[in-house]
């Protein structure tokens, strides 16, 4: 998940200044409007690496805001009178008034995942407390505390690299730095740490309360980043939510916007696939998936086909290919348009549960159910809340299928705006390509970035251990009907 954390970000000095002065008088505004008010708290959970920058980002907050309504909550191990008591009561017990910002260090989070990496906390265990964790973040949120969960995300061996540098020979820094992880030092302990941080943000990012990865290679990004998060959350958790946001427009300026990479423009749109040898890839590829799904192995599994992209990114061409190599008898194709009068009476997921084909079947879903967090959001069909809640729910769908013996193999078509226009300009041109085209498809142009920002978004959240997304580069169809028969058949025979 978060694919989008490990492209570049940077900001260069200058950018980040001009940026910081409308910032930090957006973030006053917004402090003394929830201060006055007295209608909600704050509280922000600031996670990640060592060496990340968790107690940089603090002090910085403190620069932007006045202290007068901010205080720092910091947790280490449980002192005697926190272990006479249930292991949540010290944070209960600092909740902050309505009106003011927490700063967490070491939240629950912190100690969840301490006591899953040494090995205290098994699968088990660990997905209980999650679960649990979400009840009662569900509950503050209800209760008027708004939480702004941070992952300051760095890459092990970089993070590692730098507290070396900060070390001096005899142990000491030189500079203060917190540290949170010394105690998880071997390469087991690392890795399951790694792997119980990504579960909790898979399992625990809800609609009230998601997480945000924002990158920490480059410190002005990094503390730019956390404090449009703040100043947001602060917007949400104001009654005068709509004059924030109004104020929050000078700080989103385009000579001021803070740059998010998208994973689209991570991808080389250039590939293209040998013409002389891609007729006998493409059969080998074929092959290998009637093989896959004609196993008797096969049998006892489902496979759930996910095709999404930019419009004329060439899915229906993909999709063709795929066909060929299946049994007609064993596979349905679905495309999902807009929902119907009956389908809207219903939860948004009920017509695509109803399409999930018996165990050794296939089902082609020609878009899905990621129009709630793609279309619907771009067009402003659901609200924030529905949309945001939508990952997690989305989430949850894909793992039940994932734990009924389902496949679900997601491919997203990526073209570039050039690429795009050619072939609508193609279909316009040919009577027999121009029911493809509809004025939506040409207005949906002017929303580009929207719609490769709520890509960025669905990918970084919805990309699981068991349903990851893959990234096709398409402006060759021949490389990318090669890989999109690739990536099916190399999740089939895992």
């Amino acid at each position: 998940m978060f694919e989008s954390a490990r492209l570049p970000h940077a900001m260069t000095k200058e950018d980040f200044a001009l940026f910081e002065t409308k910032l930090r008088e957006s973030l006053l505004n917004a402090q003394f409007e929830l201060a006055e008010q007295k209608r909600a708290a704050t509280v922000v959970l600031i996670n990640g690496s060592d060496g990340a920058g968790k107690g940089e980002v603090v002090n910085r907050l403190y620069d932007w805001l006045d202290d007068h309504f901010v205080e720092t909550l910091s947790y280490g191990p449980p002192t005697d009178e926190e272990r006479a008591r249930p292991g949540a009561w010290r944070y209960w017990r600092d909740v902050p008034p309505k009106g003011r910002i927490g700063l967490v260090l070491g939240s629950w989070h912190h100690r969840a995942l301490r006591n899953r990496a040494l090995g205290r906390l098994d699968r088990v265990a660990y997905g209980n407390t999650l679960e649990e964790m979400n009840r009662v973040e569900e509950m503050l949120r209800l209760e008027g505390v708004y939480l702004l969960k941070i992952w300051l995300y760095l890459d092990d061996r970089e993070a590692r690299r730098r507290l070396a540098g900060l070390r001096q020979a005899d142990g000491a820094m030189r500079r203060p730095v917190v540290l949170e992880w010394e105690e998880i030092d071997t390469a087991k302990e690392r890795a399951r740490l790694n792997e119980a941080a990504l579960e909790m943000i898979e399992m625990t990012s809800t609609g009230d309360a998601p997480w945000a990865v924002v990158p920490a290679d480059d410190p002005h990004y990094r503390d730019a980043a956390v404090g449009d998060l703040l100043l947001q959350t602060l917007a949400r958790a104001s009654s005068t939510a709509q004059a924030i946001a109004a104020r929050t427009l000078a700080v989103a300026a385009p000579d001021l916007a803070l740059p998010r990479p998208s994973v689209a423009s991570a991808l080389d749109l250039t590939q293209k696939a040998d013409p002389d040898a891609y007729g006998a890839e493409l059969r080998a590829l074929q092959r290998r998936l009637t093989a896959a799904t004609t196993a008797k192995s096969f049998r006892d599994k489902g496979l759930v086909l996910v095709f999404e992209g930019n419009d004329a990114a060439g899915k229906g061409g993909a999709i063709r290919r795929v066909r060929e190599a299946l049994d007609p008898r064993r596979f349905r194709v679905h495309g999902v348009a807009a929902p119907t009068d009956e389908e809207r009476a219903r939860p948004y997921l009920w017509r695509f549960w109803r399409n999930i084909p018996r165990r050794g079947d296939v089902a082609i879903f020609d878009r899905s159910w990621y129009g709630r967090v793609l279309v619907e959001r771009v067009e402003g069909f659901a609200s924030r809340d529905d949309w945001m809640r939508a990952y997690q729910e989305i989430n949850d769908f894909e793992r039940q299928l994932h734990e009924a013996g389902y496949i679900v193999v997601k491919l997203w078509l990526a073209i570039s705006q050039d690429e795009q226009l050619r072939r609508f300009e193609d279909r316009e041109a040919k009577p027999f390509k121009r029911y493809k085209l509809t004025p939506d498809d040409w207005r949906n142009r002017e929303k580009w970035a929207l719609y490769e920002q709520a890509t960025t978004d669905m990918v970084d959240r919805t990309s699981s251990r068991h349903a990851p997304w893959t990234l096709i580069e398409a402006n060759d169809k021949k490389f990318a009907r090669l890989k999109v028969l690739r990536a099916i058949v190399e999740r089939l025979e895992k």
